[in-house]
C-alpha cells in the first residue's frame, strides 16, 4: 500500500493497477476502471443504510445480495430455529407433565441439559475444522437430519437414562450448526452484524415457538396413547425434517467452492471479489506454523473469554427459571408455557436493535451493545438474587432479563472482522468461542442452577452478576487490543 506522501499521479496509477487486478481475477474481457466495478472496495453508506445496507449498493450487487439473503439467511434462520426448538423442547416437556410421568424429582433436568452440552462440546471444533475441507452443503444438512430423527425418539423414552443418551447424541449433531453457519456466512463488515443477529434471533423465536407449541399440543394429551409432552417431540421432528432435507438443495457453500444452482457465474465471481475486498482469506491448510500463529495471538483467548461470559451470563444455565417460578405460583400449563415467550419476543426485538445500531449509529463498533446488555444483566440478576421484591418488578426482571441474549451475533461478527485475514484461524476461533462457552455450561449449572433450588436460584443469580461484569470488561479490553492491532497494521503498510 502506498504511503501518505504519495503523489497524485502515483495514486491514479495505483488505482488503475488495483482495477486491472480486479479484472484479471474475474476473467473480464476488457479493461475497466474501479468505478465500473459492481463492487466498491469501500462500501458507500448514506442514511438509507440505516434501514438496509443493500440500498446503497450497485444494482448487480443488490440482486446478488437479495438472492443470498433469500436463500442462505432463510435457510440459516430456519435451521437455527429448528436447532433451538429441538434443544429447548425438553424444558417445555419437563414443566408440562414429563416430570410427573417419569418421576423426575431430583436434578434429572440438570443432567439432561448437561448431557446435551457434553455432546455439543465434543463436536464443535472437529466439525468446524472439517468444514475447511468438506462441503458445508453436505455436512451441515446431514447433521440436521440426524438430530431431527433423534428428537422423535425422545417421545418413546421411559427412563431418565434413555433421555440422557439421546440428548448427548442430539447435542453432538447440533454442534455442527451454529459455529458452522457463523463460519460460512459470507458478508462484508457493513452487512455482517445485521445478518448474524437475524440468524441468531431465530433461536429466540425457536424458544418462543416451543412454548406456544407445547401449549397447543397439550390438547392432544392422551391421543393415540401419547401424553402431551410426547406429542411435542413428535411434532418437532415433523417440522424439522423437511427443513433439514431442503438444505441439501439450497445451501451455497463458501464463495471459493460454491456450485449453487441459483447463482450465475458472474454472481459467483462477484461473491469472490467481495471477499477479496474484505480481506477474507481463502481456505488453506493447518500446519504447525499456523497453529503457532493462532495460539500465540490474543484473538483466540480474548474472543473465547468474551463468548464464555455471554453464553453463561444469559439463559439461566439452561433452566426454565421463569416457567418454574410461574409453576410455583400456581399458573396453568398454558400460562407456564406462554408467558415466558414474552421474554423471548423481547429478546428478538433487542437483537435487531443491537444489529442495526452497531452497523449504523455506532459505525461498525460492536462493544456498545455488549456493555449495555451487561449493565441490564447486572440490574435484573441483582434484583432476582434479593428475591423478596415486588411481584411487578420480578415480572419485569424475568421479561427484560433475556435481552442480553441478542448480542451473540455481534460477538461472532466481531470475531469475523478480527480474524478475516486467516481462514483457518477464523474457523478455529469461531468454534473455540462456542466450544469453551459450552464447556463451562456443562458444569456450572450443576453447581449454581440446581433444579432442587428452583425457583429461587440465589447462587445462579449472583453468579450472573459477576459474569455480566466480566462481559463488560472483556469487550472493552478487546476494543483496545483491536484498535492497537489495526494501528500497527496500518503503520506497517505505510512503511511498505
Amino acid at each position: 500500500m502506498a504511503s501518505k506522501e504519495i503523489t497524485s499521479t502515483n495514486t491514479v496509477e495505483a488505482a488503475d493497477d488495483v482495477s486491472a487486478k480486479i479484472v484479471d481475477r474475474s476473467d473480464a474481457d476488457s479493461t475497466h476502471t474501479r468505478s465500473s466495478s459492481p463492487v466498491a472496495q469501500k462500501p458507500k453508506q448514506t442514511w438509507r443504510s440505516y434501514f438496509w445496507d443493500t440500498l446503497d449498493k450497485s444494482p448487480e450487487e443488490r440482486r446478488f445480495l437479495f438472492k443470498l439473503d433469500a436463500v442462505i439467511l432463510t435457510f440459516a434462520s430456519l435451521g437455527y430455529f429448528i436447532k433451538y426448538l429441538d434443544q429447548v423442547n425438553v424444558n417445555s416437556a419437563f414443566v408440562s407433565g414429563m416430570k410427573e410421568d417419569l418421576g423426575l424429582y431430583g436434578n434429572q433436568l440438570n443432567y439432561m441439559v448437561a448431557c446435551w452440552t457434553v455432546g455439543y462440546v465434543i463436536g464443535e471444533i472437529p466439525s468446524n475444522m472439517l468444514l475447511t475441507k468438506v462441503r458445508p452443503s453436505i455436512w451441515i444438512p446431514a447433521c440436521e437430519v440426524l438430530w431431527s430423527v433423534l428428537t422423535i425418539l425422545l417421545s418413546k423414552c421411559q427412563t431418565a437414562n434413555q433421555i440422557y443418551v439421546l440428548r448427548f447424541f442430539i447435542g453432538l449433531a447440533e454442534s455442527t450448526y451454529y459455529p458452522g453457519i457463523q463460519y460460512v456466512i459470507g458478508n462484508r463488515k457493513d452487512e455482517l452484524a445485521k445478518r448474524s443477529c437475524i440468524f441468531h434471533a431465530s433461536g429466540s423465536i425457536g424458544t418462543m415457538f416451543s412454548g406456544y407449541l407445547m401449549a397447543a399440543v397439550y390438547t392432544l394429551n392422551g391421543n393415540n396413547g401419547f401424553r402431551g409432552w410426547q406429542w411435542l417431540f413428535i411434532i418437532n421432528t415433523t417440522i424439522s425434517l423437511p427443513i433439514a432435507i431442503a438444505g441439501f438443495f439450497f445451501f451455497p457453500d463458501v464463495p471459493e467452492i460454491t456450485k449453487a444452482w441459483w447463482l450465475t457465474k458472474d454472481e459467483i465471481a462477484l461473491a469472490k471479489r467481495r471477499m477479496e475486498f474484505e480481506g477474507r482469506a481463502n481456505r488453506g491448510t493447518y500446519t504447525r506454523a499456523k497453529f503457532r500463529k493462532i495460539f500465540t495471538s490474543w484473538h483466540i483467548y480474548a474472543l473465547t473469554l468474551l463468548y464464555i461470559f455471554f453464553n453463561n451470563g444469559s439463559g439461566y444455565g439452561g433452566q426454565p427459571a421463569f416457567a418454574l417460578w410461574l409453576k410455583s405460583e400456581g399458573y396453568s400449563v398454558a400460562a407456564i408455557n406462554s408467558y415466558p415467550t414474552i421474554a423471548a419476543a423481547l429478546a428478538v426485538i433487542f437483537t435487531y436493535i443491537y444489529a442495526w445500531t452497531s452497523d449504523s449509529v455506532f459505525k461498525g463498533a460492536r462493544w456498545p451493545p455488549m456493555v449495555f446488555s451487561g449493565v441490564v444483566n447486572i440490574i435484573t440478576n441483582t434484583s432476582l438474587a434479593v428475591w423478596n421484591i415486588p411481584a411487578g418488578w420480578k415480572w419485569f426482571c424475568y421479561i427484560i432479563g433475556s435481552i442480553g441474549g441478542g448480542i451473540s451475533g455481534l460477538t461472532f461478527a466481531w470475531a469475523h472482522e478480527i480474524c478475516s485475514d486467516d481462514n483457518e484461524e477464523r474457523a478455529l476461533v469461531v468454534a473455540s468461542m462456542n466450544e469453551m462457552a459450552y464447556v463451562v455450561q456443562a458444569w456450572l449449572p450443576l453447581i449454581v442452577w440446581q433444579q432442587v433450588e428452583a425457583p429461587q436460584y440465589h447462587k445462579g443469580f449472583i453468579t450472573m452478576v459477576f459474569i455480566a461484569a466480566g462481559l463488560i470488561v472483556t469487550s472493552l479490553t478487546i476494543r483496545v487490543l483491536h484498535h492497537r492491532e489495526r494501528a500497527r497494521k496500518l503503520q506497517l503498510a505505510s512503511i511498505e
